[in-house]
């Protein structure tokens, strides 16, 4: 059955296009109308199924058997079209072949091992929060959210020092991917053949230093339990996923921070809330806001049957601000709330496997600077930065006055 002719009977449908630039930028008046439609509605644009409610989102990430990402966590289903790239063995897989890498990377980034990364992750963090506050005014996210993850990450993957300016814009171009075919995803396609060159060659055991993230996954291959031919691959899935959206994370904390001062003053009195923190942040303005997921069989959703083979596109930034699971004040950013449970990271088996990392990263910039810094205003506009799945600023200007 082609897409297109799916049958919409007793389906909710919607005629908005969630990859329009003006709804990429500021998507929350489509959200709440999306959820407002039912737990599952047709986008008639594209022909595909979409949901935006908190408890169906929740409840297809983790029914990894009905809608799987072995087909694409893009709208391009693999089973008609063919990857832009050889697809990620983490993201773009289903269990059984998902499950023996996602064993094997969940003892690389186990929490005994992100743990002994946090005195080799503290120092930096304190120099460049120290640096920016001396400054009085920087840019939250060219200044740090972008500094200092490119620093710590890669120091941790193995990565030498060169060519890392390459590693945003080939995550950049990764996430674009997962859109339609529009302006984005071709521009981002178009532009970064030598970053995907550059990133596969540092994906190479001789390219990464010796006792590093990188190398332990080569290590996993030697011991059997993943292949030689799937080390770089796996290499490649911590350098796509491991820096943009920590990146995103922090520039959004930062610029939920400086519109809400209240909060911002409760943080600088509690500085151990900084962990806490960075969860209402990811919940509030989530990184990633969308994923995709294709059914295999003829699927019984939120009251409909959805047919089999038809992509469905899950909306976490939506579901993370559905006031039927966080209550009527869904839309405010509140520190004090408890945010856990929220799908930024995603759910089920395969909710980001770099998270610990992420929330380390952000727990030592957040308190560095919490216990630092008296205020933290605005210091001028921000500019977002448009892609088609993740949410993000390219520009927070900042001012901060010293404890």
């Amino acid at each position: 059955m082609p897409i297109a002719d799916l049958p919409t009977a007793d389906v909710p449908v919607l005629d908005d296009d969630p990859f329009d630039l003006d709804v990429l930028l500021d998507p929350y008046d489509f959200h709440r109308r999306l959820r407002d439609a039912g737990g599952v509605v047709r986008l008639s644009r594209y022909g595909i199924y979409a949901s935006g409610r908190f408890a169906e989102v929740d409840a297809a990430l983790r029914d990894w058997a009905s809608f799987v990402s072995g087909r694409g966590a893009g709208m391009s289903d693999f089973a008609r079209e063919k990857p832009w790239r050889p697809p990620s063995l983490l993201l773009e897989a289903d269990p059984p072949d998902h499950t023996v890498v996602r064993k094997a990377m969940n003892g690389v980034l186990s929490p005994r091992s992100v743990r002994a990364l946090r005195e080799s992750f503290r120092a930096p963090a304190e120099q460049l929060v120290e640096q920016l506050v001396e400054r009085g005014t920087f840019d939250a996210v060219t200044d740090l959210a972008s500094v200092y993850p490119l620093q710590v990450f890669p120091d941790a993957v193995g990565l030498g020092p060169d060519g890392r300016e390459n590693l945003l814009p080939y995550g950049g171009l990764a996430f674009n991917a997962f859109g339609p075919d529009n302006e984005l995803r071709r521009a981002a396609l178009e532009s970064a053949a030598p970053v995907q060159a550059w990133v596969l060659e540092q994906c190479r055991r001789e390219n990464l230093a010796p006792g590093g993230l990188g190398a332990r996954i080569w290590e996993a291959a030697d011991r059997g339990e993943i292949s030689h031919d799937q080390a770089p691959l796996l290499v490649r899935s911590l350098l796509t996923a491991g820096l943009d959206t920590t990146v995103h994370g922090l520039g959004n904390t930062l610029y939920a921070l400086s519109r809400h001062r209240e909060q911002w003053r409760l943080l600088h009195d509690d500085p151990a809330r900084a962990k806490f923190v960075f969860d209402e942040a990811l919940r509030w303005e989530s990184p990633v806001q969308t994923f995709f997921r294709t059914t295999v069989r003829p699927t019984e959703f939120a009251g409909t049957t959805i047919p089999e083979e038809t992509k469905v596109l899950l909306f976490l930034g939506a579901a993370n601000r559905d006031p039927r699971r966080w209550g009527p004040d869904s839309d405010s950013f509140d520190i004090a709330r408890h945010a856990a449970g929220h799908v930024a990271f995603g759910m089920g088996v395969h909710r980001c496997v770099g998270q610990l990392v992420a929330r380390l990263e952000a727990e030592l910039v957040i308190e560095a600077l919490a216990r630092r810094v008296r205020t933290l205003e605005p210091a001028g506009d921000p500019v977002p930065t448009p892609n088609n799945t993740l949410k993000g600023w390219a520009r927070v200007p900042v001012a901060v006055s010293p404890a």
